[in-house]
């Protein structure tokens, strides 16, 4: 099944239910406060093993303890409903004490 470009009133309306996230041009991006820099990269880590299991792969940015995540679908030349769903599973990670 191809992949499709969501449109602008598709956009806005999945973004609407995402607080954290906000659009910058093609991309939707967040960021999250973490502990320290091990909380922050063990949170990578955990975006890492979900992008994977959803053949979707984030930019991910870490300075100390921020981390910056932005997602677009390079396949659909913008944002599709692959982005939206992995915000939603990065945003229970916040939720979702780390296992170990």
């Amino acid at each position: 099944m191809p992949i499709v470009r969501l449109s602008e009133p598709e956009i806005a309306a999945a973004l609407a239910t995402l607080a954290r996230w906000s659009r910058v041009g093609d991309t939707i991006a967040a960021e999250y406060a973490c502990t320290d820099f091990a909380a922050a990269i063990a949170f990578v880590v955990r975006i890492g093993f979900l992008a994977e299991a959803a053949d979707h792969h984030p930019d991910l940015d870490v300075r100390w303890r921020t981390v910056r995540v932005a997602l677009t679908t390079h396949d659909a030349g913008g944002l599709s409903a692959r982005d939206f769903a992995l915000a939603e599973q990065i945003d229970a990670l916040i939720d979702t004490p780390a296992e170990g």
